[in-house]
């Protein structure tokens, strides 16, 4: 009988393989850390075959230490970085390292599909911002600086495309990834001819399409014996990181939105069409969910401005929680608690590596304003968790132009912290829901993904046996009224200082 599903969540810094009972437990869980190379300034690579490495030796210690027959697993699945240029030949086998989703090298490539298309029909075709992050610009790329390359190349993959082949020797990708190539028709779900025309690549070098619940086959006898799972194991493509993180979520039917607080972090919601913003503030993703879209804002840094702040201004802190034998989040959180909303006039404009959304300004810094003799360092600490708050509201709010949203389950890291959750709550004015598992909706999502291709679930409502909410916190109606002018004089302070940014160089 098959009773577990075995998700792999292939990130930046390493594999994690998490093992589900097909009733949605958590079994066990197994991470193998690789490396980046970044180099250049704004290049940034991996060796693919540390990533198969990851996968064959997560999937066998977790077998190991969970005690498990592989026999006894219905379904592998996957959720995996975006935006890459891995270049294989006709046999699979790697002819570079692959250009990941942070590598900033083809500028150039992306001026050049800027000549023959405006940003904003590049954006209705994609849902995207045609810029050097995706895929194909990246290939362009190899085109131009690598021509043995490109003519060697046979597909291009992007993480867990590479690991699907590695398991079942099918080359394939599925909506979400191929979005994140840049030259994917939204709307039809296809491979857009026009696009790849004025990138000038060869369409054939490019995997063929497949909806996310696509089984692309059985594990094969040369990757059982890498891998330890049994032969033949249905190997379910999955999808790209920030959509399996929507199952995960339980953000699966229209109106139904969560937020990752990572380092970076992000809003996306659910609905039928694709939110086209007329600032293109906003981007739109193929959903996971056949016939859906996940419209979505990511930030540059969220808990990373939190790091920043606990690592350079709560170093006293962080020696009396080394003391004390406590987190040293929860001592700054009772120092915020000590601060009113709006932390006394304090603005912090959390822009410490540039912006994505909704600024989309890649010389925009950030800045504490309003400091007066009176301002208490309660406030500063607090004014930073507001303006990264502050800056993701404007995402919601260009969702809200579409889409019903009343209440958003917050998952990641920066939702431990019940006084930002409050936070959340009162700038968003709107109700934060908060999972018992915070740092698992990447690997539940594949794992949902997993068991609906294999025919385990019925559907995509399974999520809800992985789901147990912990908490809900309501707005706060003194404070949301507070945020108000608050909230635009964020908005002023940007704008105020947007032609500033650049002489700051």
């Amino acid at each position: 009988m098959k009773q577990y599903i075995l998700a792999h969540d292939l990130g930046t810094s390493g594999n994690k393989a998490s093992l589900f009972t097909t009733d949605g437990k958590l079994v066990g869980s197994q991470v193998f850390a690789y490396d980046v190379h970044y180099f250049n300034s704004t290049w940034a690579e991996q060796d693919a075959q540390d990533w198969w490495n990851a996968v064959c030796i997560t999937s066998k210690n977790l077998i190991a230490a969970t005690g498990i027959k592989p026999e006894e697993i219905g379904a592998v699945s996957f959720s995996g970085q975006m935006m890459g240029c891995l270049c294989v030949d006709r046999q699979g086998n790697p002819l570079r390292k692959s250009i990941i989703w942070a590598d900033q090298r083809a500028q150039a490539q992306a001026a050049m599909i800027e000549q023959h298309i405006s940003q904003q029909d590049f954006y209705h075709i994609v849902g995207h911002r045609n810029t050097a992050s995706y895929g194909v610009q990246k290939l362009m790329w190899v085109r131009d600086n690598e021509p043995d390359i490109y003519e060697q190349t046979y597909k291009t993959l992007n993480a867990k495309d590479y690991i699907v082949f590695r398991l079942t020797g099918k080359f394939y990708t599925e909506y979400s990834d191929g979005n994140s190539m840049g030259c994917f028709d939204l709307n039809h779900l296809k491979w857009s001819e026009e696009l790849i025309s004025y990138a000038d690549i060869d369409g054939d070098k490019l995997p063929e399409l497949k909806p996310s619940t696509f089984m692309a086959g059985g594990v094969t006898e040369e990757a059982s014996k890498e891998t330890g799972l049994a032969v033949g194991t249905p190997v379910v493509l999955g999808a790209g990181d920030g959509v399996t993180a929507n199952v995960g979520a339980g953000s699966i039917e229209p109106g139904k939105t969560y937020s990752c607080m990572g380092t970076s972090a992000w809003i996306t919601t659910t609905t039928e069409k694709p939110i086209y913003d007329p600032q293109m503030r906003s981007v739109t993703w193929a959903h996971a969910v056949p016939g859906l879209y996940a419209p979505n804002g990511t930030m540059q840094t969220a808990g990373g401005a939190y790091s920043w702040l606990k690592n350079t201004i709560c170093q006293r802190e962080a020696l009396e929680a080394k003391q004390q034998e406590k987190s040293v989040y929860d001592l700054i959180n009772a120092e915020i608690e000590a601060s009113p909303a709006g932390a006394n006039g304090v603005l912090f404009l959390p822009y410490l590596l540039g912006e994505r959304a909704p600024r989309w300004n890649h010389e925009a810094k950030g800045a504490f304003l309003g400091l007066k003799a009176e301002t208490a360092r309660a406030d500063m600490l607090r004014s930073v968790l507001e303006g990264v708050t502050m800056n993701l509201a404007i995402v919601l709010d260009i969702l809200k132009t579409q889409v019903e949203i009343d209440e958003i389950m917050v998952v990641g890291g920066g939702a431990k912290g019940r006084v930002w959750r409050q936070i959340m709550a009162d700038v968003y004015n709107t109700k934060i829901v908060v999972p018992t598992v915070l740092e698992e909706a990447g690997s539940m999502g594949a794992a949902v993904i997993g068991g609906v291709g294999a025919g385990i679930y019925k559907d995509f409502k399974a999520i809800d046996n992985f789901l147990e909410v912990a908490d809900v916190q309501e707005p706060d109606p003194a404070a949301v009224k507070a945020y108000g002018p608050v909230r635009e004089l964020f908005d002023d302070c940007y704008y105020a200082l947007e032609k500033v940014f650049p002489k700051m160089q």
